[in-house]
């Protein structure tokens, strides 16, 4: 959204009623930068310590030279592909079918919670009966207060698919940060086991009544802190594309258009900074609920006062990283930095009453419906790899091994995907808060719907 018609949609602010405060596009330069050269010190200090230190401690495993693992690696290469294929299938298929997806998903969630009753009715286990009946019975409770905002839940759904199918270039972003994330825990582990065996290598150094409570809290905050920052350089990436897509369409209708590579390389540089920020704090406080959680469960403290503080920093994470997740629609819309997104973000919604509407997750519950259904088909073609061939011979279990393997990849591999439509979703929400006139330009039958199904729900509020 940083071009030469940047000034077409520079918004100005206005407090009189009936308006709201409207994003600005920011001057470049870093933004939050310290805290980018604070989370790359991190990843040096970790480098440093597996090289001194993660080396030694991993052990080769032997193979068993007596199984061939050749025809699983077909089956799991063929999966992949299958699952690949199927998820790219999914995106158009959810265009048609968005209403009836994401009605299916509502009723699927509290029909869950019905055989979940009867299978505690059938085991005997009268609590977990009764517990599930009353979310059966809150289920259809939020069924009935949220069904007449499917159809806006669907417009918002299908105009992210649109801006997502315009530059699935995204999401080839969204894999390469995946696969950064992989090799991250490769790394990571190794350091995590460089730490423990030089931290441990006394025999009473980490007894089961002394665990190195500060090592372990130092290593959480370096997974927690960096798998944070790859997520959400892709919400911010992704927020890039929409809104160029949103504001000058012509910049973002190709699947390697310059809205794609703009929107990334601002992420990782510009907007860098912000995003680690942010995931520090996210970070800190998983951090400090795992160590929580961990000495309740070693008996290490006051059971009620950990349990309290597990109860609050887990309460306290929810509330931030649903801070988070708007905050970096904003900074990916128009290059603000952490806190000032935040603000500007809040008082948007503020100023236009849309609090209610965005604390429906219709479309996140359409979409990890989805991500289930390519997890059970990838699942189910796994299977099938081991009927239709000849490749296991008598080894037992192969299939039920590989639809697990197969639902495993279609899940992950849908997951990756629908990711990048829920933060495209939310970036829609945003965007028609915060600029419906230009929606209308320049996509208006997608804007007439939109507009359409708001104002059946909300009349006379635009």
């Amino acid at each position: 959204m940083f071009d030469k018609e940047g000034d077409a949609f520079a918004m100005e602010t206005k407090k009189s009623d009936g308006t709201w405060t409207k994003g600005s596009k920011q001057s470049g330069g870093m933004k939050d930068g310290i805290w980018g050269v604070l989370f790359y010190a991190h990843l040096a200090g970790i480098l440093a310590v597996v090289v001194l230190f993660g080396g030694g401690t991993i052990q080769e495993q032997s193979a068993n030279q007596n199984i061939d693992y050749m025809p699983y690696v077909y089956a799991i290469t063929g999966c992949g592909a299958f699952g690949f294929v199927l998820t790219g299938l999914s995106v158009l298929i959810m265009i048609s079918l968005a209403e009836v997806l994401i009605k299916v998903s509502l009723i699927f969630s509290v029909m869950m919670s019905l055989v979940l009753v009867v299978i505690g009715a059938m085991a005997g286990q009268v609590l977990i009966a009764i517990l599930n009946f009353v979310f059966f019975l809150i289920g259809l409770w939020y069924i009935y207060c949220v069904w007449d905002r499917i159809p806006f839940a669907t417009s918002n759904l299908v105009t992210s698919l649109t801006a997502v199918k315009s530059n699935l270039g995204v999401v080839t972003v969204s894999f390469l940060i995946t696969v950064l994330g992989f090799v991250w825990i490769i790394v990571w582990s190794m350091a995590a086991a460089g730490v423990y065996a030089e931290v441990c290598k006394d025999e009473n150094a980490c007894t089961e009544d002394n665990l190195p409570y500060g090592y372990l809290f130092i290593m959480l905050i370096s997974l927690y802190w960096t798998q944070q920052v790859l997520m959400n350089i892709v919400v911010v990436t992704v927020a890039g594309v929409v809104g160029t897509w949103w504001f000058s369409p012509t910049e973002a209708n190709s699947c390697c258009s310059s809205a794609v590579s703009g929107s990334f390389f601002r992420s990782i540089t510009s907007s860098f900074g912000s995003i680690c920020l942010g995931s520090l704090i996210v970070a800190i406080i998983k951090a400090l609920k795992e160590i929580a959680t961990e000495a309740r469960r070693r008996g290490d403290g006051n059971q009620i006062i950990l349990c309290i503080a597990e109860c609050i920093l887990g309460c306290i994470q929810g509330i931030i990283e649903y801070f988070n997740k708007w905050a970096y629609i904003y900074v990916g819309l128009y290059g603000y930095s952490y806190f000032e997104a935040g603000k500007n973000v809040s008082q948007l919604f503020h100023d236009r009453g849309w609090h209610a509407i965005i604390t429906d997750d219709l479309v996140g519950n359409a979409l990890f419906f989805v991500s289930i259904v390519i997890g059970l088909i990838t699942g189910c073609a796994g299977f099938l790899f081991t009927v239709i061939t000849d490749l296991f011979g008598d080894v037992e279990q192969a299939g039920m091994v590989l639809f697990i393997v197969g639902f495993m990849i279609g899940l992950l591999l849908s997951l990756i995907v629908m990711s990048v439509v829920q933060s495209a979703t939310d970036t829609v929400i945003v965007c028609f808060a915060d600029a419906p006139a230009e929606f209308q330009t320049n996509h208006p039958e997608l804007s007439n719907r939109m507009r359409q199904t708001w104002l059946s729900f909300y009349p006379g509020c635009m």
